[in-house]
């Protein structure tokens, strides 16, 4: 029996021969598990970079072009993360996190306070370059109509320079003593109105109201001394501070360049007789532009030139060089044989002392009497100018 069980052992397969093959196929097939596993991984992890790489791309430059320019303002306590967060918030960055990458991946921001003109959704390396850019060394052409006022600069200001603060211009040129160096002031001026030369100024986007005001002062100084204003005095018994005054009238009243020094020599020879100057612009300085002219007529103000005799208490417009030559050198009277002065008494004198607009063009019909200016005044409303 025992040598039966040997044999039929024997015709078995010898089980150390059996037990390696069944090692070796398990082994391939974990090998080729591991490999499948490393594989799909790989590729997944190729996939997975390439999917955020494209979603960090997006985030770096936005589909679609990019939004107005708006002004953004990095404040002293700012750092790259507050400035990042902000720019999201306010809908110029996508996201804030992407932001800061990119900035170090650029090398890095030197944040300088002051205000930047960003487009919401650019590129961030747009971005980026604006906010690398002083505001020191950013500036802004202004353009300052002749005629001005104070409050129109300052609006003109805030719509030109981001950030600038039109009520810490107005309240500064409301305070002379805050400009120094200011010649033509007299003591107790309650205004920089009529001092501010109008022009066009390169301005920095840093700059403080003060400094704009300086300047436009210093201008105003300047042209003042090529015209003469500094001999005022001596040509017309005025202060250059009056005569101004007067170019500020002249600047808001006259239309056409041949009326300036007409209308500059009605003025004078009104304040020569002691009669009230009458200068309908005058009245609007400071009011409602709306507001009807009859109201503003009987309304008893320091600018009112109907109601109170002699200049107003200041300029109510900032001059150009040409209505501050018309106020220097007012036009003669006219001679004897202009058709003005054919109703004037032989011995009387024939001076322009009335004025009023007569055509479309701008252009103004001067008289010396009551009755010819009331005719004018006819002519003006047939033509449908009043």
């Amino acid at each position: 029996m025992m040598a039966d069980r040997d044999e039929v052992g024997a015709s078995n397969d010898d089980p150390y021969e059996v037990v390696p093959q069944i090692h070796l196929s398990r082994g391939r097939r974990t090998l080729k598990q591991i490999a499948l596993f490393i594989l799909a991984g790989a590729i997944l992890g190729v996939v997975s970079y390439g999917w955020s790489q494209w979603r960090y791309l997006q985030k770096v430059n936005p589909s679609g072009d990019p939004a107005a320019a708006t002004t953004f303002e990095v404040r002293e306590s700012d750092d790259l993360r507050s400035v990042s967060n902000r720019l999201e918030d306010l809908g110029i960055v996508v996201d804030s996190g992407t932001f800061r990458r990119y900035v170090g991946d650029e090398g890095g921001l030197d944040l300088v306070p002051g205000f930047y003109t960003l487009r919401p959704r650019d590129h961030m390396g747009n971005l980026l370059r604006a906010l690398r850019t002083s505001p020191a060394e950013t500036f802004v052409k202004v353009t300052f109509p002749e005629g001005f006022t104070v409050v129109q600069m300052a609006e003109r200001l805030a719509e030109e320079i981001p950030g600038f603060d039109p009520e810490a211009f107005i309240a500064r040129a409301l305070d002379p003593s805050s400009v120094p160096g200011t010649d033509y002031v007299p003591p107790g001026a309650s205004s920089l109105e009529g001092l501010l030369f109008p022009d066009t100024y390169s301005f920095a986007v840093s700059e403080k109201p003060v400094q704009i005001l300086k300047r436009m002062v210093d201008l105003m100084e300047r042209v003042g001394r090529q015209e003469g204003l500094d001999d005022a005095p001596t040509l017309l018994g005025l202060s250059p501070y009056e005569v101004l005054t007067v170019a500020s009238l002249i600047e808001r009243e006259a239309k056409v360049a041949a009326d300036r020094p007409r209308i500059a020599r009605v003025i004078y020879n009104r304040l020569a007789l002691g009669m009230n100057l009458e200068v309908d612009a005058s009245l609007f300085y400071g009011q409602d532009p709306d507001r009807d002219f009859a109201s503003l007529k009987a309304l008893d103000t320091p600018y009112n030139t109907y109601l109170r005799g002699g200049l107003p208490p200041t300029p109510i417009a900032n001059p150009g060089r040409a209505s501050i030559a018309a106020a220097l050198a007012p036009a003669p009277n006219p001679r004897a044989n202009d058709p003005i002065c054919r109703d004037i008494p032989a011995n009387s004198p024939c001076v322009y002392l009335y004025y009023v607009l007569i055509d479309e063009d701008g252009n103004h019909a001067f008289s010396s009497t009551l009755q010819q200016h009331e005719a004018n005044i006819a002519i003006a409303k047939e033509r449908g100018v009043l």
